[in-house]
C-alpha cells in the first residue's frame, strides 16, 4: 500500500527510528499510526534486550547548565564502541538526557538503585491508605502505588521531557535498535543551587527527634 510521507515523518518523531522501518510497520498496520508506533517500540525493546548482556566500557561524560546557573547536570552513558560514542546521534540523544534530568529531577537510574528502606517506608504509607480493604485487592493497590513511586523518582521510568508518551528507558531501546550497540545510563547527578546536603539534614533530624 501507498504510505503518506506526513505519516512516516509522524512515526520517525515519535519513535526516532529509521524511515524504511517505519514505512514496514505503517505497511504492515495498514497506516495506522498507533498500531505502527506500538510496533515499533515493542520491536526496539526486543533489540534493546537481546544486546543488554553486551559490555559497555565506552561513552561518554556531558554536562549541562540551565537557568543561568541555578541547575547543573552531569551524566555519564555508556556504549560499546568508540566509534558510536563519537557518533553526533549518540552525542545529541546524551544531550537529551541531561535535559531530561534538568526538568524531571529524577532521584535514581533505575528503582533497582531506590534503597530497600525507603521502598518499606512507601510500602507502610500505601497499606496505611488503603487499610482495611481485602488483602488480595491490597496488594495490587500498593503495587500499582509503587510503580507510580517508580515513574516518579526513576530516571528511566519517567515520561521523556520531548515525548511524555515514551519512557527514557523506550527512547533508550530505540536508541539502541537505531545504532545497533547496547547503551546504558550508569549514573547521574543533579545540583541546585540552595538545596540542602545529606550531611546538613541528617542533624537537622536528629534534632527533631531529640525535641
Amino acid at each position: 500500500m501507498e504510505i503518506d510521507p506526513k505519516l512516516v515523518k509522524q512515526l520517525r518523531e515519535k519513535t526516532n527510528a529509521g524511515i524504511m522501518d517505519c514505512k514496514r510497520a505503517l505497511a504492515e498496520s495498514g497506516g495506522d499510526l498507533e498500531k505502527a508506533e506500538a510496533a515499533l517500540r515493542t520491536k526496539g525493546i526486543a533489540s534493546a534486550g537481546k544486546k543488554a548482556s553486551r559490555a559497555t566500557k565506552e561513552g561518554i561524560v556531558a554536562s549541562y547548565i540551565h537557568l543561568q546557573g541555578k541547575v547543573g547536570v552531569l551524566v555519564e552513558v555508556n556504549c560499546e564502541t568508540d566509534f558510536v560514542a563519537k557518533n553526533e546521534n549518540f552525542r545529541e540523544f546524551v544531550k537529551d538526557i541531561t535535559l531530561h534530568i534538568a526538568a524531571a529531577h529524577p532521584l535514581y537510574v533505575s528503582r533497582e538503585e531506590v534503597p530497600a528502606a525507603e521502598i518499606e517506608s512507601e510500602k507502610a504509607i500505601y497499606e496505611a491508605q488503603v487499610k482495611g480493604k481485602p488483602e488480595n485487592v491490597l496488594s495490587k493497590i500498593v503495587e500499582g502505588k509503587l510503580d507510580k513511586f517508580y515513574s516518579t523518582v526513576c530516571l528511566v521510568e519517567q515520561g521523556f521531557i520531548k515525548n511524555p508518551d515514551q519512557t527514557v528507558k523506550e527512547l533508550v531501546a530505540a536508541k539502541i535498535a537505531e545504532l545497533g550497540e547496547n547503551i546504558v545510563i550508569r549514573r547521574f547527578t543533579r545540583y541546585l543551587v540552595g538545596e540542602p546536603l545529606s550531611s546538613e539534614i541528617a542533624p537537622a533530624a536528629d534534632e527533631e527527634k531529640a525535641a
